[in-house]
C-alpha cells in the first residue's frame, strides 16, 4: 500500500496511560492500512509487549516516534482533527468520524493529517484541542466513554472505507450461483401460481394482485439461480402431491368399494341349511 493516500494519516495519542491501549490502537492501524503513530509523553510501555497485544505489527511498532510536546508531534501536520466526548457547545467546527474522514483525506491530497486522542481519563486538554482545526465526536448513548483503542478503530474505519482501501475481499458463499435468466423466472411464477391455484389459495383474493406482490416480493430478494430454483421446486412438489393424494384417495374409494361389494357377494354365497340340518353340497 505504498502509494495509499491512508499513508498520509498519522494517528496522535497524548499522554497515554495504559500500554494496552497503545497495543489496541496499533492493532486498528494495521487492520485499516495506516501505519504512522505519534506518542505524547506515553507511560512507560514494551513494544515487545504492544506486538503480543497486537500481532504482526512489528512494522509499526519500530515506526512509533515520541514528542514532548503537542506543538511538535503536529508540527507537519496541515489538518488535526481532535477527538473528544465534550458535548457542550464550542466554537469548533465539529465532526462524527465519517465527516470527519471526507475532510482529512480532502486535506491529504495537500499534506499530513492527524486524528488525535487524549488520556483515558480525562481526554485531551484545552491546549490540544486549541491546536485542533475540528472537534470528532462519536455518536453513542449517555454512557459516552469510550476505550481510546476503540474510538480509533472507529474513526480509521471510515478512512479506510473513503479511502477505497479495502483490500480484504471476502470469498463467495460455497454454493454460490449465478443470476437467474428472465426465462427461469417466469417459469418460476407460472408454478408458483399453478401450486396456489390447485390449493385455492386465492378464493376471493385478487388473484392478479397477489401475484403482483409475490412477484414484487422474490424481486425485492433478489435470489441467484439456485435460490428461485428452491422456490420453483416447491410449487412443483406442491402440484406433485396433490395429484398423488388425489391419486391415493381414488385408489382407496376403489378399494373401499370394491371391499363392501365383496361382503355382499360374500353373505349371498353362505350355504343354506337342507331341513334335516345337513348343508346344501
Amino acid at each position: 500500500m505504498t502509494d495509499s493516500i491512508l499513508n498520509a494519516v498519522t494517528v496522535v495519542l497524548y499522554e497515554s496511560q495504559d500500554s494496552i491501549n497503545i497495543g489496541g490502537v496499533v492493532r486498528a492501524m494495521k487492520n485499516m492500512g495506516v501505519r504512522d503513530l505519534r506518542l505524547i509523553r506515553p507511560c512507560p510501555y514494551d513494544p515487545n509487549r504492544v506486538e503480543q497485544v497486537a500481532h504482526d505489527t512489528r512494522d509499526i511498532v519500530e515506526r512509533i516516534q515520541h514528542f514532548e510536546t503537542i506543538d511538535e508531534a503536529l508540527a507537519d501536520c496541515v489538518y488535526v482533527v481532535g477527538f473528544s466526548g465534550r458535548r457542550q457547545a464550542a466554537r469548533w467546527q465539529r465532526h462524527t468520524p465519517r465527516s470527519a474522514a471526507v475532510d482529512l483525506l480532502e486535506f491529504a491530497q495537500q499534506g499530513r493529517v492527524a486524528i488525535m486522542f487524549g488520556r483515558e481519563d480525562h481526554g485531551l486538554p484545552n491546549e490540544a484541542l486549541d491546536r485542533s482545526n475540528a472537534i470528532c465526536t462519536i455518536p453513542t448513548t449517555e454512557h459516552f466513554s469510550l476505550n481510546v483503542a476503540q474510538a480509533c478503530l472507529l474513526a480509521l474505519y471510515e478512512l479506510h472505507l473513503l479511502a477505497g482501501d479495502a483490500t480484504k475481499r471476502l470469498p463467495p458463499p460455497r454454493n454460490a450461483a449465478g443470476s437467474p435468466s428472465k426465462d427461469d423466472v417466469e417459469r418460476t411464477f407460472a408454478d408458483m401460481h399453478a401450486a396456489l391455484t390447485a390449493i385455492r389459495y386465492f378464493g376471493t383474493r385478487n388473484e392478479e394482485l397477489m401475484m403482483r406482490t409475490f412477484r414484487s416480493l422474490v424481486f425485492r430478494a433478489n435470489p441467484d439461480q439456485r435460490e428461485l430454483l428452491l422456490i420453483r421446486t416447491a410449487s412443483i412438489e406442491v402440484l406433485r402431491t396433490i395429484e398423488r393424494e388425489s391419486r391415493l384417495a381414488v385408489q382407496r374409494a376403489l378399494a373401499e368399494a370394491g371391499q363392501a361389494n365383496g361382503e355382499d357377494t360374500e353373505a349371498a354365497a353362505v350355504p343354506t341349511a337342507q331341513a334335516d340340518g345337513e348343508p346344501v353340497a
